[in-house]
C-alpha cells in the first residue's frame, strides 16, 4: 500500500472546473486593467508543487508565498498545492498551460517531451561539480534568455531554476560501474531523454508516477530509482532498498513556471513583485535544498539498514564516458538550440 503521507489525486477534471470556475479572480485578460487594480485587491496565486510537504519544493513555496505577501503588502495571496492534490507532474505542467493554476514547478525529468531544450538537465557529467558554480550557470541571465523561446513556445514562461541536490540512485546492490546496470529495470520521469540517460549504462527505464514508485519498488516491478537524497528519504525508498549510490552524475534541477498569457497580462507592479520574489529566494532555494538533503541523510544511515556507496573519480569515469553518445541524441531533438546551450553549459564548467 502506498504510504500515508502521499495523498489521492483529485480527479484531474474535477480541480480543473474547481479552480478555473470558482474562483473569484478576474480573468487573466482583466488583471492588467489599471481602472480596477486598487479595487480588486487581496487577489489569489495558485502554485503548483511537483512534491509532497515537507519537501524542497515546498519549503521553497511557503517561503515564496511569505515573501509575496510581504512584497505586496497583503495585495497578493498564495494558495500552495502539494503534489498529490491536482494530479501528476505532467498534469501541473499542462494546468499551468491552461490557466488552472498560475504558478508551477515543472521538471526536466517530464517537461523535455514537450520543451526539449530542457533535457539538458537530464544529461550526466555536464553540470559544474561545484555548487556555487552550479549556482551561477542556473541564475545566469544568458542562460535563462535561452531557453524562455522554448519555453514559451507552449505556453509557459519561464521564471527560473532552482537545484534540488545530486541525483542519488537506490537498488538493492551498488552500482559501481555500468555494468552493474545492465537489466536493471530503473524508475525514471516520463521524458524519453531522462530515460536515454540510463539506457547508456544498460539499463531498462520504466517510466513510473511518483507516488508509486515506493509500491513497485516494494512488489519488485522495479530494481531501482534516481532521485536526491531527501526524496527518497521522505517518500520512504530506503525502506525496501538496501543500498544507495552518490554518483554525482546530475543535479536534480526544477524550474519555476507561469501561465505565459497571465504573466503577460500581470499589471507592472505585480510582474515586478514576482521577479523580485525569484530573485530574491534564489540563495534560499540553495542553502534549504543543502542543509534538507544533509539532513535526510543523515537520518537515513542513523535508523541503519542503507548502505552508502561513493564512486570514487576513476569509477565515475566509467560512467562519465558511457553517458557521452546521450549528448547527440539530445543534439538530434534540439537542433541548433540545443546547440548553442550545450555549448554554454559547457564552455561554464570547463575550468
Amino acid at each position: 500500500m502506498i504510504k500515508n503521507h502521499v495523498r489521492h489525486w483529485l480527479a484531474l477534471a474535477a480541480c480543473t472546473a474547481m479552480l478555473s470556475g470558482c474562483s473569484d479572480d478576474p480573468a487573466p485578460g482583466d488583471q492588467g486593467s489599471p481602472q480596477t487594480i486598487s479595487e480588486k485587491y487581496p487577489i489569489t496565486w495558485r502554485f503548483a508543487l511537483e512534491e509532497i510537504e515537507g519537501s524542497v519544493q515546498h519549503q521553497y513555496a511557503e517561503t515564496f508565498r511569505a515573501h509575496i505577501e510581504e512584497l505586496s503588502d497583503g495585495r497578493i495571496e498564495v494558495d500552495v498545492f502539494p503534489y498529490g492534490s491536482l494530479g501528476t507532474s505532467t498534469q501541473l505542467t499542462e494546468l499551468a498551460r491552461n490557466g488552472s493554476v498560475n504558478l508551477a514547478f515543472a521538471s526536466p525529468g517530464h517537461l523535455a517531451d514537450t520543451v526539449p531544450e530542457s533535457g539538458i538537465f537530464n544529461l550526466h557529467f555536464l553540470m559544474p561539480e561545484q555548487p556555487e558554480a552550479a549556482r551561477q550557470l542556473l541564475e545566469a541571465p544568458e542562460l535563462i534568455s535561452q531557453f524562455q523561446q522554448p519555453y514559451q513556445q507552449t505556453g509557459l514562461q519561464l521564471l527560473g531554476f532552482i537545484p534540488e541536490g545530486w541525483m542519488t540512485w537506490t537498488a538493492n546492490k551498488p552500482l559501481r560501474s555500468p555494468d552493474d546496470f545492465q537489466g536493471l529495470r530503473i524508475r525514471t520521469m516520463t521524458s524519453n531523454m531522462a530515460a536515454e540517460a540510463y539506457r547508456a549504462y544498460g539499463a531498462e527505464p520504466v517510466q513510473t508516477p511518483y507516488s508509486q514508485v515506493y509500491i513497485d519498488l516494494q512488489l519488485r516491478k522495479i530494481d531501482g530509482q534516481a532521485n536526491p537524497v531527501f526524496a527518497i528519504e521522505e517518500m520512504d525508498f530506503h525502506e525496501v532498498q538496501t543500498t544507495l549510490t552518490m554518483a554525482r552524475a546530475s543535479y536534480f534541477v526544477a524550474s519555476i513556471v507561469s501561465n505565459q498569457q497571465w504573466y503577460n497580462d500581470l499589471p507592472d507592479r505585480e510582474r515586478k513583485w514576482l521577479n523580485d520574489a525569484v530573485r530574491d529566494l534564489a540563495g534560499f532555494a540553495w542553502e534549504s535544498q543543502e542543509a534538507l538533503n544533509q539532513q535526510r541523510l543523515e537520518s537515513m544511515v542513523e535508523a541503519g539498514g542503507i548502505q552508502v556507496v561513493l564512486l570514487d573519480e576513476e569509477e565515475r569515469e566509467q560512467f562519465r564516458q558511457a553517458s557521452l553518445p546521450v549528448r547527440e541524441k539530445y543534439l538530434e531533438q534540439t537542433g541548433e538550440t540545443g546547440r548553442a546551450l550545450l555549448e554554454f553549459v559547457d564552455e561554464w564548467t570547463q575550468p
